[in-house]
């Protein structure tokens, strides 16, 4: 069962900083922390071979159609959509 934690005395700048990159990534101050201390505390290293194994594994999945090559060029270019 999940348990809550409340943090005190989180400096301006920290709290700042986790309120626009949840406004961001369209999450809640609450849903970005955890998404920042599962990234220090599970990620896992993982290498070049099996990071682009999983990114040609995603790229498969998705509907042709939907995602071009040219377009992604060109979001990656313009930023996000």
């Amino acid at each position: 069962m999940p348990t809550s934690l409340t943090l005190k005395n989180i400096p301006d700048g920290i709290y700042e900083r986790l309120k626009a990159s949840a406004q961001r990534n369209h999450r809640s101050l609450n849903s970005e922390m955890i998404v920042c201390l599962e990234t220090v505390f599970l990620s896992a290293k993982v290498s070049p071979d099996e990071r682009l194994s999983r990114a040609r594994i995603l790229r498969r999945s998705l509907p042709e159609e939907q995602f071009k090559v040219c377009d992604i060029d060109s979001f990656k270019r313009e930023g996000r959509p």
